[in-house]
C-alpha cells in the first residue's frame, strides 16, 4: 500500500520552490494529456512526486488568483477582485502577510522571478511583501501598447522591474521571448547565491498568457505551433531550475510544487490551452476556469508516482508550507487548511470538504462539498458556441450569459453537462446552508450582502 511504503519525513525545514504559470489549462502537460508536445521535465517531475487532480485556483483570473496563493484567503475576503490594470492604483493591502513575510521570520531568504500582477505602484511591489529580490514584469504582458483589442490606448510601455526599479522596456514579441529565459537565469542565479542557507523561491512565469512568443532555441520546434513551442520551453525553464537544485545538493531538501493562476483563454483558439476537457476557462467559476495541473516533490517525504484525487485549493499552499517551516499563521483570519499529513503520503486524511467559487467582484457563482457542486443562476463569461480566434486575434465571448441554477455530480459528471438538481433535494439544501453561511460572512453581490469579514484592498497613498 502506498501509505505503508510513504517515507519518513526530514528533520529539517524544506526549502521551497514554488512555480505559478499564467492561464495554463488542466490538459496543457504531456502527463495530462496534451497532444502535438512533450514536457519531459513536468512529466518526471509527477513521477518523482504527487500528482493533484482536484486542485482548485481560487478565482479564474490573475491578480485575484496571486492574492489568494500569496495569503492563504478567498481573495475577495482581502478585497482584490479581477486583474489590476496599470493605472488602477491598487494593490494587496500592506497589512495582509504574505508566504514571503512569515518564512522569512523563519530565516528564509526570499525571491521572486517572474510576472507579480499585486499591484504596480511602488508600495505594493514585491520588495514591500515580503520578498528580498525580485526581477520580472508588473502585471500581465498584454497590458501594453500592441494590445489586440481597443483598450490598448490606455497602455503605457511595459518595463521589466528590478527590485523597485523600471528596466528594459518590452516593446515588441522578440522582448516577449525572452521572458522565459531571462526569468529562468535569475532564478538559477537565485539557487546559486542561496545554497548555504534556506530559500523561498517563487518563479510565477508570465507565460503561456498571450502574447505568446518562444526564444530561437524552441520557436518552430513543436507539432502545436507557437503555444507548443512555449510550453516545452517553459518545461525546459522547470528543468533547469531542478537542475541547479540538485547541481547544489539541495533538491532532496526541497519541496517543489508546480500548478496556474487559472484555465486557458479559450478564445485565443491556436494560442490558447486546453481545458483537458472541463468545462468552459480563464474568467468562469466552471472546472475548466479553476481546476488546474498540480504537482508536488519533496524526495524522500512525499510519495513517488502517486496521484491524489483530494479536493484542495491555492489558498491551501500558505498554511502548509508554515507548517511545514514552524512558521506562524497570519494574524488576520485565512481560509486557507494545511494538509501536511496528506502531503507526506496519509491518504486517509481529507483536509477540506468545501469550496466556494467566487467571481467578478463578489458574486458566489458555486459552492462544492466532496462532489456535488451547485452552481447559482449569474451572468457570466462562456466560450461555448463561438468561434475561436487564431494567430494571436481573440474570437468573441459572452460576458453575459445567463447560466442557470444547477446541481453537478463531479465524480460521474466532471465536464458539468448534467443537471441532476431536481433528483436531489436534500442535497441542494446542504450545499445552500453552506452558501448562507459564506454570504454573511465573505458577502455576495448577486444577493447584495456585504459580507462581516472583508478586508481593503490597498489603495495607492497618493491617492
Amino acid at each position: 500500500m502506498m501509505l505503508a511504503m510513504a517515507p519518513k519525513p526530514s528533520a529539517s525545514k524544506p526549502n521551497i520552490v514554488l512555480f505559478f504559470i499564467d492561464d495554463l489549462g488542466y490538459g496543457d502537460l504531456s502527463v495530462t494529456g496534451a497532444l502535438g508536445y512533450k514536457t519531459p521535465n513536468l512529466d518526471k517531475l509527477a513521477a518523482e512526486g504527487t500528482r493533484f487532480t482536484n486542485f482548485m485556483a481560487a478565482q479564474a483570473v490573475c491578480s485575484a488568483s496571486r492574492a489568494a496563493l500569496l495569503t492563504g484567503c478567498y481573495p475577495n475576503r482581502v478585497g482584490v477582485s479581477g486583474a489590476f490594470g496599470p493605472q488602477a492604483a491598487q494593490g494587496l493591502h500592506p497589512q495582509e502577510e504574505t508566504i514571503a513575510e512569515l518564512v522569512k521570520e523563519q530565516g528564509y531568504t526570499t525571491g521572486i522571478f517572474g510576472k507579480w500582477h499585486l499591484g504596480s505602484d511602488q508600495e505594493f511591489l514585491p520588495l514591500q511583501q515580503g520578498f528580498d529580490e525580485y526581477y520580472g514584469v508588473p502585471y500581465s504582458h498584454d497590458m501594453w501598447p500592441l494590445h489586440p483589442w481597443q483598450e490598448r490606448a490606455k497602455y503605457p510601455p511595459l518595463h521589466w522591474i528590478d527590485g523597485n526599479k523600471a528596466g528594459k522596456e518590452i516593446k515588441n514579441l522578440e522582448d516577449v521571448s525572452e521572458l522565459t529565459p531571462n526569468i529562468t537565469e535569475k532564478a538559477v542565479g537565485f539557487i546559486k547565491r542561496n545554497k548555504n542557507k534556506p530559500f523561498f523561491l517563487y518563479v510565477p512565469h508570465p507565460l503561456p498568457h498571450v502574447p505568446l512568443a518562444a526564444s530561437s532555441k524552441f520557436k518552430g520546434k513543436s507539432e502545436r505551433g507557437i503555444f507548443g513551442d512555449v510550453l516545452m520551453e517553459l518545461d525546459w525553464s522547470v528543468g533547469e531550475i531542478l537542475k541547479e537544485l540538485k547541481a547544489q545538493g539541495l533538491d532532496k531538501n526541497t519541496l517543489v510544487i508546480f500548478t496556474s493562476d487559472n484555465g486557458p483563454w479559450l478564445n485565443y483558439g491556436d494560442h490558447a490551452g486546453s481545458s483537458g476537457g472541463f468545462r468552459e476557462g480563464k474568467g468562469t467559476s466552471f472546472e475548466g476556469g479553476q481546476r488546474e495541473p498540480t504537482i508536488m516533490r519533496w524526495t524522500g517525504v512525499i510519495p513517488a508516482g502517486r496521484v491524489s484525487n483530494k479536493l484542495l485549493s491555492t489558498i491551501d499552499i500558505l498554511p502548509t508550507i508554515a507548517k511545514l517551516t514552524g512558521a506562524k499563521l497570519p494574524k488576520q483570519k485565512i481560509d486557507g487548511i494545511e494538509f501536511v499529513d496528506l502531503l507526506k503520503g496519509d491518504d486517509s486524511k481529507t483536509p477540506r470538504e468545501e469550496f466556494l467559487y467566487y467571481y467578478r467582484k463578489n458574486s458566489l457563482e458555486a459552492v462544492r462539498k466532496h462532489d456535488w457542486k451547485l452552481i447559482f443562476a449569474h451572468p457570466g463569461r462562456t466560450y461555448e458556441g463561438q468561434a475561436p480566434g487564431k494567430d494571436g486575434q481573440p474570437g468573441p465571448t459572452s460576458e453575459d450569459f445567463q447560466h442557470p441554477r444547477a446541481l453537478y455530480n463531479l465524480a460521474r459528471d466532471p465536464g458539468e453537462r448534467y443537471n441532476v438538481l431536481e433528483q436531489n433535494p436534500e442535497i441542494v439544501a446542504e450545499l445552500e446552508k453552506i452558501a448562507e453561511a459564506a454570504r454573511e460572512d465573505l458577502g455576495d453581490d448577486l444577493q447584495k450582502k456585504e459580507g462581516k469579514n472583508r478586508r481593503p484592498v490597498g489603495v495607492t497613498s497618493s491617492k
